[in-house]
């Protein structure tokens, strides 16, 4: 018999600590490039994993979800603690937990280290930011802090890089010679630690082997303080039949009345003060720090919010502005790619195809590029230097009124680059209604897949004008007002969705400010590659493969009649130009009679009545499966070809000038109007129907979604028709 060498598991190092430590510039200063972005299993939070180097030996980095605590609440916090203990499927336990600290914020960084401590896994400490905390006059003697802890702290500013290599030498020290760290001395309440004594002994003999991790000590801490909370319903599971009153007579034996929640902390913060005594000194006169005067003016009442409103208008009109060279750029390519085939290919089927079809599908993908990264880099930006947080802030007390947290800002913010990850984003919301509700409108964000539309519709019927001295131009603003549609829109809703089907208390809201800090470059341009490639990945098939089928759609059938009569017009044509003109009636004749124009005919009736006609129709339609598509399908309607872009001359003056049957003008003002409303209401995105039925584990609410959306969105453009003829007749 031969034996079958068995590799052995990689090592497992975990990075997690409390948001706004620096614990992502961490990850990447530790991996560079080297990493890897997927799902876990089962379910749609990110996992983002990185390879290094440590004494020679591979190491798998895990960048856990921040979280202020190991008392999981929301899903993100419970994948934290399963991760670490080696729960979850397809993953072994960490060998070992960088847990990142702010140096600035210690004791409330301490209450999660404390917890880090009781799991028996090798710690060690990341003490980041230490130049924040040096401006604050704060001090950290990091070796006699490691005496008391038992475990190595390591100073460091990952944003430069400093202490990056110390840190690298102190999980080579771990790995080389793992030991469980001392467990803390927390000094919980007699009760308390008489409760876990009692489920200690009440858990079957036979079950603590194979239930070690749900039956532990620190796991049954954690059923009997967080109520309702993934610990307790394992923990009920694994006692047995009457685990519940087993848990509720434990809690009775712990606090009576006295809630748990609140008996652990102050026991976790009085030892983390214990630990700090000695260790850490401080100013005895706090100074104002400069954080604090520029949030004097950026979260003030009324200035705070027209400075937000300010930046917002200046990131589209940068977005605008900076978009369109970009675009016309990639769009000369790939017009001299087209132009290469048509030089070396006959006229035909295949022809079109490659040109229309696959060559056009894969230029409409890299065209939405430059939009969508000038987005997202203002997003990264804005966040890393912690001005989104303020962002949440102000806008909470706008929200406060709809019943829905502060907590649902963020997910609705990152809904305007990509409504996928921004419903994803919803996750960390802990009161369920809010979580249901925030999905519910996150669609109505104007994503980066609406930007395209809206540049078409724009730069077609606003004039190019500036205001304020050039500072702003007319463009942009009107760009911004659009993406402003959505959220006007988005607040009624949310009133309506909590006060009926998600009817239920408002959920507290609570919001850490980070210091003000440059952003990490380094970690702004990683996000970006990263984001880049998930597009190309997931929208981009989906993109050239509608753009293909369209093709098909509106190329066949290819009746012969209309060749014929078309050829002998061009040969009676006493002009190259009026050639030209017999090319593209021609052209529009085949469209007509094609499998698409016949399914924009058949609803037409339907949509007349926003004042569009079978082909504005036929377009709208072919852009529900993935709202990007659509630049290419109008370009192929209106005879342009699929590979021009929103900021293609030859598709704005085709928009300026093509015709009804009857000659007038098919689009105008209203009909943009009405046009722009459609789409910035609409769901027309298979990908976001597909996150919510994941994330909600219903089709319930994306089939509410798409159906809200949809009849919300026509009787809007209805309006937006008849006002904007109205006010222009």
């Amino acid at each position: 018999m031969i034996a079958t060498a068995v590799a052995p598991r990689p090592v497992i190092a975990a990075v997690i600590g409390n948001p706004n430590t620096g614990k992502t510039t961490l990850f990447n200063a530790l991996t560079g490039l080297s990493q890897k972005v997927g799902n876990y299993p089962g379910v749609t939070v990110e996992r983002k994993a990185g390879r290094l180097s440590v004494a020679g030996r591979a190491v798998e980095l895990v960048d856990l979800p921040g979280t202020y605590s190991l008392a999981a609440r929301s899903l993100d916090e419970m994948i934290a603690v399963d991760v670490l203990l080696g729960r979850y499927q397809g993953s072994a336990p960490a060998d070992v937990v960088i847990a990142v600290v702010d140096a600035a914020n210690l004791e409330r960084n301490l209450f999660l280290v404390s917890q880090l401590l009781e799991l028996s896994v090798p710690v060690v400490v990341a003490l980041n930011m230490i130049d924040g905390a040096a401006r604050r006059g704060i001090t950290v003697d990091h070796t006699a802090l490691s005496a008391r802890l038992g475990v190595p702290v390591v100073p460091m500013r990952a944003d430069k890089g400093d202490g990056v290599d110390a840190l690298r030498e102190a999980i080579g020290r771990v790995l080389a010679s793992p030991c469980a760290p001392p467990v803390p001395e927390i000094g919980y309440a007699s009760g308390l630690a008489a409760a876990v004594d009692r489920l200690e002994a009440l858990a079957p003999s036979e079950r603590r082997t194979t239930d070690a991790v749900d039956l532990s000590r620190p796991m049954l801490l954690r059923a009997l303080v967080d109520v309702d909370g993934p610990a307790a319903e394992r923990a009920a599971r694994r006692l047995g039949a009457g685990g519940n009153e087993t848990l509720r007579q434990a809690r009775a034996l712990a606090g009576g009345d006295v809630p748990l929640a609140g008996l652990e902390s102050t026991a976790r913060f009085a030892w983390a003060r214990r630990q700090l005594a000695g260790t850490m000194s401080r100013p005895a006169a706090r100074a104002r720090t400069i954080t604090e005067k520029i949030d004097a003016v950026l979260t003030h009442r009324v200035l705070g919010l027209l400075i937000m409103v300010v930046a917002m208008g200046c990131i589209f009109q940068a977005l605008y502005a900076g978009a369109a060279p970009l675009m016309a750029g990639i769009d000369w390519v790939f017009g001299r790619i087209g132009d290469g085939v048509s030089a070396v290919m006959p006229d035909g089927p295949l022809r079109s195809l490659l040109l229309n079809g696959v060559i056009a599908g894969a230029g409409s993908v890299v065209t939405f590029l430059p939009q969508i990264l000038i987005l997202f880099l203002f997003l990264c930006v804005l966040e890393d230097c912690g001005y989104m947080a303020r962002v949440a802030f102000l806008v909470d007390r706008l929200f406060a009124w709809t019943g829905v947290s502060g907590r649902a800002v963020i997910p609705l913010l990152s809904s305007f680059a990509c409504a996928v990850p921004g419903i994803m984003a919803a996750r960390t919301i802990e009161n369920r209604r809010d979580r249901v509700a925030t999905i519910l409108v996150a669609p109505l964000m104007s994503c980066s897949a609406r930007l395209p539309v809206y540049v078409l519709l724009i730069g077609a019927f606003v004039p190019d004008r500036t205001m304020l001295g050039g500072w702003l131009g007319l463009r942009g603003l009107c760009l911004l007002l659009a993406h402003l549609i959505g959220v006007f829109v988005a607040i009624p809703i949310l009133v309506l969705a909590r006060r009926t089907i998600l009817r239920g208390p408002a959920a507290p809201f609570v919001l850490e400010l980070p210091d003000y800090r440059w952003p990490s470059w380094l970690s702004v341009a990683d996000r970006l590659l990263i984001r880049a490639r998930s597009f190309i990945v997931r929208a981009g098939t989906v993109i050239a493969a509608i753009a293909i089928v369209v093709w098909g759609l509106s190329y066949f059938p290819r009746p012969a009649e209309v060749h014929d009569r078309f050829e002998s017009e061009r040969k009676a044509a006493p002009t190259a130009e009026a050639r030209v003109a017999l090319d593209r009636e021609e052209s529009a004749a085949y469209l007509s009679q094609s499998y698409f124009g016949r399914l924009g005919h058949a609803i037409e009736p339907v949509v007349a009545p926003l004042g569009w006609d079978w082909r504005i129709g036929a377009s709208v339609l072919a852009s529900f499966p993935a709202r990007e598509v659509v630049i290419a399908t109008t370009g192929t309607i209106l005879g342009v070809g699929s590979d021009a872009d929103a900021s293609s001359d030859a598709l704005q003056s085709a928009i300026q000038t093509t015709r009804r049957a009857d000659g007038t003008l098919l689009f105008t003002l209203p009909v943009a109007a009405s046009l722009l409303v459609f789409f910035a209401l609409c769901c027309q995105c298979a990908a976001t129907l597909a996150v919510i039925r994941r994330e909600t584990a219903s089709w319930r609410w994306p089939v509410l979604t798409f159906t809200y959306m949809t009849l919300l969105a026509y009787v809007a453009a209805y309006g937006a028709y008849h006002a904007a003829a109205w006010v222009i007749s």
